[in-house]
């Protein structure tokens, strides 16, 4: 098993950190690109069921607000693996945590393939998004290996590739649904787990723990850290509110797009996705002005952003035009705001940065949670309208949460 290996070797491409002529410290660019693609790859598990969800309904003859259950069991099970797996990057090595995680996610990615009934899926979802969590292992890893001076631009340019991933998983999966069934998608995820273990077994460098306690203590201090910290109140409440407006576009994309006036297939809907990565280039950007103008000016920007997509999809998401600039302004303001606030929450307690992460992340995916059930609830009741409505609610929340005091 690759998580069971001890490499002592470290290639060139994965020393943790070096020293720039200044002094600095910094983290070599081979590892940060290897840690996105990671993030990219693993984080589209969650998100390869929501251009097929209308395919995986009619295979196993369930009704949409039955199928939709799919992604939000998934995205629980992303949070439950934020809650209880994440936090073990403070307590055990990080390399054999992560090559653990993914052995098991493909597992679950092989189960989700093979599904015989409908159950079964969830059941396989839930997994499958509890060991997916391996980005929000390797974020704070970067941020620990970085320099002061860099932390913002390469958890920048680490979270572009989680935010590709998520966005073009949706594009592949559209594509692979609608040309070979939605099963070869599933199966094919597994392959890729297997492939990263591989990479990631050779390249990944060895992160020692810095947390002594028991597990128990562990979980406790979350708690302590989530009560005590300001700045991280305000970005975990933003984050959940956030998400939770992205979400809603995203479950109920799929039905809006299969009907009137558009009567587009899974491989069209997934193109979105492919649209929406665009706005993954303002990842980096976003760190680099949160380094330099403070998180708290780029937090508000891309609120902002996300309020006007919403306003532009309502008045406009039935001409094709006025849907993909809708989709790209949503996708950015959601990248700026996110990275913006982990750069302020990374910033706080190095020694405690795996835990902090998992305070926010949980937030922020009990958001996507609650979006995805009520941007169903929403298009069932209302359609459309209703949709981004409710959106738009949860963006006015998430703009109330920082003003905090």
């Amino acid at each position: 098993m690759f998580w069971l290996c001890d490499h002592t070797f470290v290639a060139p491409m994965a020393t943790e950190s070096v020293k720039t002529p200044s002094g600095h410290q910094s983290i070599s660019p081979s590892l940060t690109m290897l840690m996105a693609v990671t993030c990219g790859l693993v984080v589209a598990n969650i998100y390869y069921n929501q251009p097929l969800l209308a395919e995986i309904g009619r295979s196993f003859k369930v009704p949409e607000s039955t199928v939709s259950l799919l992604a939000t069991f998934t995205q629980v099970g992303y949070t439950i693996g934020l809650l209880f797996a994440v936090p073990l990057g403070d307590k055990v090595e990080r390399k054999k945590l992560v090559l653990a995680m993914l052995a098991i996610a493909c597992v679950a990615m092989l189960g989700c393939a093979m599904a015989p009934q409908f159950e079964w899926m969830l059941a396989a979802g839930l997994i499958t998004g509890i060991f997916s969590a391996v980005p929000q292992v390797l974020l704070p890893m970067a941020a620990q290996l970085a320099g002061d001076h860099e932390r913002g631009k390469v958890v920048g340019k680490v979270m572009s590739g989680l935010l590709i991933g998520i966005l073009l998983s949706r594009t592949i999966s559209g594509y692979v649904g609608a040309h070979f069934g939605w099963r070869i998608m599933f199966g094919a995820g597994a392959g890729i787990m297997v492939i990263l273990s591989i990479a990631l077994a050779r390249f990944l460098p060895v992160s020692q723990p810095t947390y002594q306690g028991s597990y128990a203590s562990l979980m406790r201090s979350l708690v302590t850290l989530a009560k005590t910290l300001r700045p991280l109140q305000k970005s975990a409440l933003t984050g959940c509110f956030m998400f939770a407006a992205f979400s809603v576009f995203w479950t109920t994309l799929v039905f809006f797009l299969e009907g009137a006036p558009y009567f587009y297939g899974s491989d069209m809907v997934g193109l979105f996705g492919l649209i929406g990565a665009c706005g993954a280039l303002a990842a980096p950007l976003a760190g680099k002005s949160a380094d330099k103008r403070g998180p708290q000016f780029t937090i508000n920007l891309g609120i902002l952003a996300v309020f006007a997509s919403y306003i532009l999809l309502a008045l406009g998401g039935t001409y094709l035009i006025v849907l993909i600039i809708g989709v790209i302004i949503l996708d950015i303001g959601m990248q700026v705001t996110h990275i913006s606030n982990q750069s302020r929450i990374f910033a706080l307690l190095p020694e405690a940065r795996s835990r902090i992460n998992t305070v926010y992340m949980t937030s922020a995916f009990i958001g996507g949670s609650v979006g995805s059930v009520a941007g169903s609830v929403a298009w069932t009741s209302g359609g459309w309208t209703a949709v981004c409505g409710t959106a738009l609610a949860f963006v006015a929340l998430g703009y109330l949460a920082q003003k905090i005091k």
